[in-house]
Order: structure tokens, then sequence, then C-alpha cells
């Protein structure tokens, strides 16, 4: 998209909860030299709860859940200079929507409705998205179900995320409720049923661990998945759309359930770094190092978030800095990261956001 502002600066989106003061989401300019976000916001949308947000490859249209009892989604356009437009809003179909994924064609929009309630409890749905960028009723719903281990958490399905591998063939549900990820292949040709299921269609984590964020890297020979109730990230090798179990490790050695809330994960742009939240009482990012062939992981370091309930958090464009969306204490806080070594350094900024949820940056 070419963004500057300043000669060296980036844009940053912020998507947000807004039970209390904010008001949803919220365009920023990032200064990649200093590491800082501009104090005052450059636009301000309003949206209700827009938790997870969406860009197209070619950074014109942005897709928002609004996570509410009700559950909708939202589509928008961006200018050249990343002018925010509201273009339309349909029902999700499902509760509490917390997270959706483009297709490569650009003509779905994939949508986990996570869903509290345990009846119906979450599911997949499909949004087909025309060429204008507005987004359409659904046409698929897909239900999966639940485990049960955990009584509280289990006893619906709960559709986390949603992702597709890197060629676009294969689409990929992470389900905390059921403990397992749901493997779907996907037909962009099929106006009516997009998606039909793998063989093997999912694949199976230890009980009451529930998985909840899937990443792929660049080449799509490894992925990684974070087990929210367990704390643990699983890295798998990825054969013909299939997912291979090779290694999984604890974020926090703590034991109680009160440390144990894994979040969000991403790569470094060159692949060689692995970072992940753990919220709860922990509150940090754990560090891996990748292994080069084989993907694995090695543990690197762990950082204080400095603040409480990591939801998500962003790499900027540039490698140098680590922004974390701390949804409970109501901060951005910007951490330096060494992009040789891979690890995290002093703290940049604290900036006053409430309830932050999600992080994007327009390039």
């Amino acid at each position: 998209m070419g963004l500057t502002l300043n000669g060296h600066a980036a844009v940053l989106l912020v998507g947000s909860y807004t039970d209390g003061a904010s008001q949803g989401i919220y365009r920023y300019g990032f200064d990649s030299d200093s590491g800082q976000v501009d104090a005052t916001p450059l636009q301000v949308v309003k949206s209700v709860s827009p938790s997870w947000l969406v860009l197209s490859a070619d950074q014109r249209l942005l897709f928002a859940v609004n996570e509410t009892p009700q559950g909708h989604v939202s589509s928008f356009s961006l200018n050249a200079k990343g002018d925010i437009k509201p273009l339309n809003q349909v029902a999700s179909r499902g509760d509490e929507p917390t997270h959706a994924t483009l297709s490569h064609d650009q003509r779905y929009l994939f949508v986990a409705n996570y869903a509290v309630a345990p009846v119906p409890g979450g599911s997949l749905v499909a949004l087909p998205v025309a060429r204008d960028g507005k987004l359409k009723e659904v046409v698929q719903q897909l239900r999966h179900t639940p485990s049960k281990v955990n009584p509280e958490r289990q006893a619906g399905a709960h559709v986390h995320s949603v992702v597709f591998s890197p060629e676009g063939r294969h689409l990929y549900a992470s389900d905390l409720g059921a403990d397992k990820v749901f493997i779907y292949r996907y037909d962009g040709a099929s106006p009516e049923h997009p998606l039909s299921p793998a063989i093997p269609a999912s694949v199976s984590l230890p009980p009451g661990s529930g998985p909840r964020h899937l990443l792929f890297d660049a080449k799509g020979r490894h992925a990684y998945l974070t087990l929210e109730m367990s704390a643990e990230v699983v890295m798998f090798d990825v054969q013909d759309g299939n997912l291979m179990e090779r290694q999984r490790l604890p974020l926090t050695e703590r034991q109680e359930a009160a440390a144990k809330a894994a979040g969000g994960l991403h790569l470094s742009a060159d692949g060689r770094f692995l970072y992940v939240s753990n919220r709860g009482t922990s509150n940090e990012i754990v560090a891996y190092a990748v292994g080069k062939e084989d993907g694995q992981l090695t543990l690197l370091q762990r950082r204080s978030v400095e603040g409480d309930h990591p939801r998500e958090f962003s790499l900027d464009p540039n490698g140098k800095f680590l922004l974390v969306a701390n949804q409970k204490s109501n901060q951005i806080v910007v951490l330096r990261r060494d992009p040789r070594s891979g690890r995290l350094g002093e703290t940049v900024q604290k900036l006053a956001q409430d309830a932050p949820s999600d992080l994007k940056f327009l390039e």
C-alpha cells in the first residue's frame, strides 16, 4: 500500500472491546524508528466490539468481527492514505464471533463463532464477499461435536480461530470445545458449499487442552498451535494438508490453572523466531528459536508484558518492536526487539487504550 507518515512511519489499526470507554477501531501513526505510537489517533471508527481485524492482501479492504451475543461482521474500505470507510454489516449467525480469515481469492470471509453458551454452541460460517468488498449473508454453517472433558468450558463447541494454509487449499478451524483442529478443503467456485471435510477431517489434541490459534510458516512445511487451557504450544509437520504433531512444549512451569491461558502467536518475518502470549496470572510473551530445517522450537526467553491479559500482539513491519494489546489493563505496550537474536528488550512505550484486542499494521 506504500503508506508513509513523516517519511518513516507505518499505520497501526487497533480492534477493541466497547463494553467500556472504547468506541471501536482506532487508526494510529507509528514511528518505525523510535517505536512510538502517536498519542492521538488519526481516526476512530465507531463499531461494536470489533475484536478481530482482517486485511485483504492489497490492504484495500478491512473486515472486523463484532464480538457480541448477537454476532455480526463488518466490512470497510481503505484508501491510499489508510482512511477507513464503512461498507456494510451482516449477521454472523452465531454468538460471540472471535476470529476470521479471508480466502486467497477474496471470494469468502470465514468466521469463527465462539459462542459462550454451550447450546447451540460455536460454529464456522462462510460469507461471500462481493466485488465492492461488501459482505453477503452466510451461505454455509458448520458445527462440531464438543469433547465435554471440561464441563464448564467444553460443554459445547467453541470455534476460536480459522486460518488457511499458505497455498490456500485447506482451511483449519481450531475448536476449543472439541479439543480438535478441523480440516476442510476449500473450493471457491462452489457458491453455497465452499468447504468440505478433508481426509483426515481433523487432528485431535490432548483432552481438555483447548486449541485456540494456529499459524503456518511461510512455506507451509510447519504449523504451530496454542492450547489455551493447558498453556502449551504444539509444533506440527504439514503434509498434504494433514497436521502431524512433532513437539509440544509448556508455556509456563506453573501448575495452577490461573497461570494457564495461552493466546496469540506470531512468527518473525524471517521465520527464525516464534512468539506466544500467555495470559492469566502469567501475563508474558514466550519467545522461541525455530529450527531452520525441522521447525522445532527451543525456548529463548520469557518477557513480562507489564500489563494484564495480552490478548493479541504484533511485530512491527521492520521487526524492531513488538506491540502488545493488554486488554484488561487498557494499554498497548511497545517492547524493543533485537531482530538478530530475537530477544525482547526494554519497554519503549505504554499507550493508554481501552480494552485493546487486536493489532494490525498497514504497510
